[in-house]
């Protein structure tokens, strides 16, 4: 066990010998404020701290100086930044895609008569930060300790009467400190990394940084923000991390930043929230909003808003790994049209190359030999056609040698052992190298052979890792790493859009931005309980980062135990179903067979809750618009629709689909869960019978053919009338309004 449960080591990474060459520069009072054009630019200076593990001045070291700058966006955001002579305080890069109508505003300051506070307020007078410069008040009795240095106390204002403040005297004593407000690490004579500090408050809930597996309040916890193959949805790991968090305090945090970093949630400290970024600079939004919708509609507007998906789209995907000819694929197309399963989207794995998961962008002569024919056939019958492949170059791959000959993927310094892929993606040759335009006109142009061949969805799957003994030409690969899965998607995105007039993705990884490339899907889960547990974890933590769309395999990507092979239980698949079909998009995937008349048992059932997804699209749409142009997602933590709920904040098995439907999945095998429905009068979907809310309904007994899905009372729901065997069939201005109200006697009444 190393943890020494000291912030110096256990947080800032210090060595617990102090045997290494690095040194800590702590922030003390401002010097000088000033205006530069619209902004204010504070001078801090920094004191080198001795290497201990007590905080101590080493005066014998000059002190350093460097700019802290402070901008307003609009008038809820502000950005905060500092470069440990590393460049610009705040930079551009691809994370940030800033709305039009979001604009600079000016900020001035003046000092009080004393000169111990200046106060910076925006163009309408508006106080936006507070610089204490003041000793701290004492009423001396004892020197048996130092008295405190000086720090950094700054109280900000994102929005009026919510202060956001540093972590200026978060410690036991002057030299055991818990947390830093303002500080850089220096490692073998170089800025190497820095933290910045805001104040906990005891009872402060977080949320968000990206598509987290874990409970809904992430108080107490720490989070490496550094990509990789989650492999399952059940553990620490996280294919999609994104530096953002949302707090219930009435603000949101986005760190602008693609280097490692790390969040420590009011855990080493439970009086600070703590950032520590693996780059000499730090480039911080602050964010207000009078809702976590509003706030999150900030955040959109500084890094994306997502896209609308085409429809087609919101039906049913199905999927295994793998199909392996055009005569399986065309079989179970024309099985499905048969018994009248509706289907939109047939998915082609690791399958349809001439050798299984050797990506080459090519279809295998043998097994697929007319596949325009093939995919123009698909189309006639409604069927879309989505592929499988990776952004790494195998060995033997086709196009290995044009790839390392131009540079395509980044040459590699020395062969690299795999950092632990599922399939060893990793011992691939080399990556591609999207920071290079003419590496990312190759790929497009790889894409574009499919795509013409009628192909309406790339896979994106993978790009959470990347060969890290590589040369980039844009940047280092430590600062690639987690910012890869943007550039990739973005590839992908644009040149789909190009070919097909549609945008459209379906990708696992993600960083900040990549919400503007819908549609993301939640990675490998386990064809278990705990899979389905944690998928919806992470998919609402993802809605509380700025995705709007997410989805999953259902029901559930890998067996357990054997991965390949282990059989699924016919409750699992029904309720896995059922959460499916109150999702943003629903696909069927995994290891073994996944098409429902292998479940005979259950299939008619499966049949009628595909309908209930075709009846339901004229609604998903009107609220998948609704999420492209605010800060909401389609499937919605509690806390977006109560904030002032203090329950909602801790809820991570329930969610809004869209502003009507709460819904809560059956997650046992048991058909019974509790279940809290907020404040309001809620009508039960399947039999029409109303319930007050605010409160818990507990061991709540659902049959297995119904779902515990509540819609708000007076609510209209648009559904279609008519049975589809695609969205090609549909005309949704034929679409027909529903109200809830005591007429209403359950949905299974419209659905044909």
């Amino acid at each position: 066990m190393k943890q020494t449960n000291y912030h110096l080591f256990d947080f800032l990474d210090f060595d617990p010998e102090l045997r290494k060459d690095e040194a800590l520069w702590r922030a003390c009072r401002p010097t000088d404020i000033r205006n530069e054009g619209t902004d204010v630019v504070l001078t801090i200076p920094f004191q080198k701290q001795k290497l201990s593990g007590e905080m101590e001045a080493d005066r014998s070291a000059p002190r350093k100086e460097y700019r802290f700058r402070i901008r307003q966006y609009g008038d809820k955001i502000l950005r905060l930044g500092i470069g440990f002579g590393a460049g610009e305080e705040m930079p551009d890069s691809e994370m940030l895609q800033m709305d039009g109508s979001l604009r600079i505003e000016p900020l001035s300051f003046r000092k009080s008569e004393d000169g111990k506070e200046w106060t910076i307020i925006d163009g309408t007078g508006r106080v936006k930060a507070k610089v204490n410069l003041r000793e701290p008040e004492t009423d001396w009795w004892s020197d048996l300790l130092p008295v405190p240095d000086e720090t950094f106390d700054i109280v900000f204002y994102p929005e009026l009467h919510k202060e956001v403040r540093l972590s200026a005297y978060d410690q036991f004593s002057p030299p055991r400190h818990d947390a830093l407000a303002l500080a850089c690490v220096e490692r073998n004579g170089r800025n190497a990394t820095a933290t910045l500090s805001f104040h906990a408050a005891p009872d402060e809930v977080f949320v968000g940084t990206g598509e987290r597996f874990a409970k809904m309040d992430l108080s107490g916890r720490t989070f490496q923000l550094k990509n990789q193959d989650g492999q399952g949805v059940n553990n620490r790991r996280a294919y999609k991390n994104i530096p953002f968090y949302l707090s219930n305090r009435g603000y949101g945090l986005f760190l602008h930043t693609s280097a490692y970093a790390k969040f420590s949630l009011a855990d080493h400290s439970t009086r600070s929230v703590q950032l520590l970024a693996e780059q000499p600079s730090l480039d911080v939004f602050l964010i207000g909003g009078e809702t976590p919708e509003r706030i999150l509609y900030g955040y959109r507007r500084l890094t994306g808003f997502p896209s609308m998906p085409p429809l087609w789209s919101f039906g049913t995907w199905m999927s295994r790994m793998t199909y392996f000819s055009a005569d399986e694929v065309q079989k179970i197309c024309d099985r499905m049209r048969r018994e009248g399963y509706p289907c939109d989207v047939i998915h082609l794995d690791t399958g349809w190359f001439r050798t299984d998961w050797l990506c080459e962008w090519k279809f295998n002569p043998e097994r697929f030999p007319e596949p325009e024919k093939f995919i123009a056939g698909l189309k006639k019958d409604g069927y879309r056609v989505s592929l499988w492949q990776l952004p790494y170059i195998a060995e033997d791959a086709e196009q290995h040698d044009e790839a390392k000959a131009n540079d395509y993927i980044g040459p590699l310094k020395k062969k690299q052992e795999s950092e632990g892929s599922n399939f060893s993606a990793l011992d691939y040759a080399g990556t591609i190298d999207f920071t290079y335009p003419k590496a990312v006109e190759w790929y497009k142009d790889l894409l574009r052979n499919l795509l013409r061949m009628g192909v309406t969805c790339i896979k994106t799957d993978f790009g959470e890792n990347i060969h890290m003994e590589a040369v980039y030409r844009g940047m280092e690969p430590e600062l690639l790493n987690n910012l890869y899965a943007l550039l990739y998607q973005k590839a992908a995105y644009e040149v789909t859009q190009e070919v097909t007039g549609e945008g459209i993705v379906w990708a696992r990884a993600g960083w900040a931005g990549c919400q503007r490339y819908p549609l993301h899907w939640g990675g490998d889960s386990a064809c278990s309980w705990d899979g389905m547990a944690g998928s919806l974890k992470g998919g609402l933590h993802l809605g509380l980062s700025g995705f709007a769309f997410w989805s999953h395999d259902v029901p559930g990507f890998h067996g357990v135990p054997d991965f390949m092979n282990s059989v699924i239980s016919d409750d699992l698949y029904l309720r896995w179903t059922q959460f499916g079909v109150f999702s943003s998009h629903i696909r069927y995937h995994g290891t073994s067979k996944r098409e429902p008349w292998h479940f005979p048992k259950i299939a008619d059932a499966v049949k009628r809750w595909w309908r209930l997804r075709y009846a339901l699209i004229p609604y998903i749409v009107a609220q998948s618009r609704k999420a492209t142009e605010s800060g909401y997602p389609v499937l919605r933590a509690l806390a977006f629709h109560h904030p002032d709920d203090p329950m909602c904040w801790h809820i991570d098995d329930e969610y809004y689909f869209g502003d009507d439907f709460m819904v809560a999945p059956v997650m046992n095998g048991d058909n019974r869960r509790d279940v809290y429905l907020p404040e309001g009068d809620w009508v039960n979907f399947f039999d029409g019978s109303t319930t007050e809310g605010g409160r818990w309904l507990r061991n709540f007994r659902v049959r297995p053919e119904d779902m515990p899905v509540w819609v708000r009372r007076g609510a209209r729901i648009p559904l279609y009338p008519e049975s589809v065997s695609c969205t090609d069939e549909m005309d949704l201005s034929k679409a027909v309004s529903v109200v809830v109200n005591e007429a209403f006697e359950g949905i299974w009444k419209y659905v044909k």
